[in-house]
């Protein structure tokens, strides 16, 4: 994960798989209430919960799972949930944007300044950490599917930025205002993605000792511990 900066991709490496496992369809089942909630109930005609059930299937969450969670969203007509976005620094001055989906702001800001005071960090203001990182569209695509020219000319067709090709995936990276309409135009050529979403990106990275980093992802396992908390991005390499 070199360089990248969102905490999901990091966390599925320390074990503990049940727990994470768990953890992670119930912040997925709150999206997609509140997708469906907020539009369609058809994931054709609603671009957000479309995005939050593909992500579900990709994390292997069960098809009972998601169809339960696009029906709450008529039965739970009393809860009002918010996207919330937190800044604030973690241990070694690490820079943390931290996203939320929560029906009590007071809570989840009071529990989010109060882990990272726990670890040496602090919560800051709004635009406090959000100028060292850029907000983009992230696209990955087995490079089993198609090759680096056929995924390059694929990126430049649907109106992406560019096209970044490893080992084992295409990552196509588009501006934050065209990931929808980016992602509806490669859908058209290819239906299955290892992963799509919104990211905050850091600028530049800092590197940590081995010691530093397991202090870093102490507190980043803390506060992934918060249902309120749905992505955690981090400027720093694991």
């Amino acid at each position: 994960m070199a360089g990248h900066s969102h905490w999901a991709g990091i966390k599925h490496k320390k074990g503990r798989q049940d727990k994470v496992r768990s953890k992670l369809f119930s912040k997925l089942s709150r999206e997609i209430t509140v997708a469906a909630k907020l539009g369609d109930k058809d994931p054709d005609m609603n671009p957000r919960l479309r995005s939050a059930i593909q992500i579900a299937k990709q994390s292997n969450m069960p098809k009972e799972n998601i169809n339960r969670a696009i029906s709450k969203s008529e039965t739970n007509s009393g809860e009002n949930y918010e996207n919330l976005k937190y800044e604030g620094y973690g241990a070694f001055n690490t820079a943390l944007i931290i996203e939320t989906l929560t029906d009590n702001k007071n809570r989840t800001a009071s529990t989010i300044r109060t882990i990272l005071q726990k670890n040496g960090g602090r919560l800051g203001e709004n635009g406090s950490t959000s100028h060292l990182f850029y907000n983009c569209g992230i696209i990955r695509i087995d490079n089993k599917n198609l090759n680096n020219d056929s995924a390059l000319e694929l990126a430049i067709n649907s109106g992406a930025n560019e096209c970044e090709s490893s080992n084992n995936y295409h990552e196509i990276i588009c501006e934050k205002k065209d990931f929808y309409k980016v992602k509806s135009s490669i859908e058209k050529k290819i239906s299955n993605f290892i992963y799509s979403g919104i990211e905050w990106r850091a600028h530049n990275v800092l590197k940590l000792s081995n010691e530093q980093k397991d202090k870093v992802v102490n507190m980043l396992e803390s506060l992934d511990e918060v249902d309120d908390i749905q992505n955690i991005f981090i400027n720093c390499e694991f």
